[in-house]
């Protein structure tokens, strides 16, 4: 069985620095993607949204979105404008995301909490 893990976020988050630690101290191989950096593709944010909902997937209490315009804030409804909106403003997106492959099999979460990250692990 092939894993592969990917842990999307910006390094200065503080839910991604705890997720980052939790992983490590688990002696769990993952990559960091920080999508500030490395930035991100139409491709990531549609695998995400097959497993997850924009309403999940976009951090509604974030200072990011709260300096949206009303505009910015309607067209996150629609998933096409959604996109774009994250891919313009990755920031909106909630932190951490966690990518799961086994075999071409992929799984997503959103968020940490240690509680969730053992669930996923079964640890």
């Amino acid at each position: 069985m092939t894993r592969s893990i990917t842990l999307f976020g910006i390094p200065n988050c503080d839910t991604v620095k705890k997720a980052r630690t939790w992983l490590q101290e688990q002696e769990l191989a993952f990559e960091f993607h920080d999508f500030k950096k490395h930035g991100l593709d139409r491709a990531a944010i549609e695998t995400w949204l097959e497993h997850q909902g924009l309403d999940i997937l976009i951090n509604r209490k974030g200072t990011t979105w709260r300096a949206l315009s009303d505009a910015e804030k309607a067209s996150a409804e629609d998933t096409e404008q959604a996109i774009a909106l994250m891919l313009d403003k990755p920031s909106v997106i909630k932190r951490p995301v966690l990518l799961i492959n086994n075999d071409g099999k992929s799984q997503v979460n959103v968020g940490f909490s240690v509680p969730q990250y053992q669930s996923i692990f079964h640890k």
